[in-house]
């Protein structure tokens, strides 16, 4: 199973990894807790290289999240939240989500947006209630990268190590990386599961 992903991660190349955290932080069941260290993986064995492997899930990351600032700063509140409401459970982002998150901003302020690129539940959606609030551009990008490239780093680095102990760590790598693959697929389902019954369960 682990070489198999590594080697669907390595034939995508960066641009592949730019494209999946593209997509990590529009759509949350798909981890980079997943693709960043099946990238740095691949870089420990010379498919790839480690700094070009880091600098795309960067950038992936960061046109993501630069997706909902922007689109949240132009379309205004009210619409975007009524938006949130009506379609976010579809794409993981609830209301509740959004309220965590606009807390998480007014407490921490700028800082939020650092520490919500390694926050569950947070870092996709921290970047809506910044747009929402017109913080400055500088300062979201700013923070936005930089907390970025802390935890893509650091999990493109696990998945760097990891590779090196291979021979050593396999027997239960490759257990805990199959039950991770699983553990997506069920997270997945189960949230489709629960908006279908939710649905099924309100009042026409």
């Amino acid at each position: 199973m682990m070489d198999l992903i590594t080697s669907w991660v390595a034939a995508a190349g960066y641009v592949g990894i730019i494209g999946l955290m593209f997509l990590e932080n529009l759509f949350p069941p798909i981890p980079s807790e997943l693709i960043m260290p099946f990238a740095g993986f691949a870089a420990a064995r010379g498919e790839l290289s480690v700094t070009l492997v880091i600098l795309a899930g960067i950038f992936g990351t960061v046109i993501g999240n630069m997706f909902w600032y922007e689109f949240a700063r132009a379309f205004g509140a009210a619409r975007t939240r009524g938006l949130c409401e009506k379609y976010g459970r579809w794409i993981g982002v609830k209301s509740s989500d959004l309220d965590k998150a606009e807390e998480t901003l007014r407490r921490w302020g700028p800082l939020a947006v650092f520490l919500g690129r390694i926050m569950p539940g947070i870092r996709t959606v921290i970047s809506i209630p910044a747009g929402l609030i017109e913080m400055p551009r500088k300062t979201f990008y700013a923070w936005t990268t930089l907390g970025t490239t802390i935890w893509v780093g650091a999990l493109t680095i696990v998945g760097y190590v990891l590779e090196e102990g291979y021979n050593q760590l396999e027997p239960w790598i490759d257990p805990i990386g199959k039950g991770l693959v699983l553990l997506v697929g069920v997270l997945f389902l189960w949230q489709i599961w629960r908006i279908w019954r939710r649905d099924k369960q309100q009042p026409r």
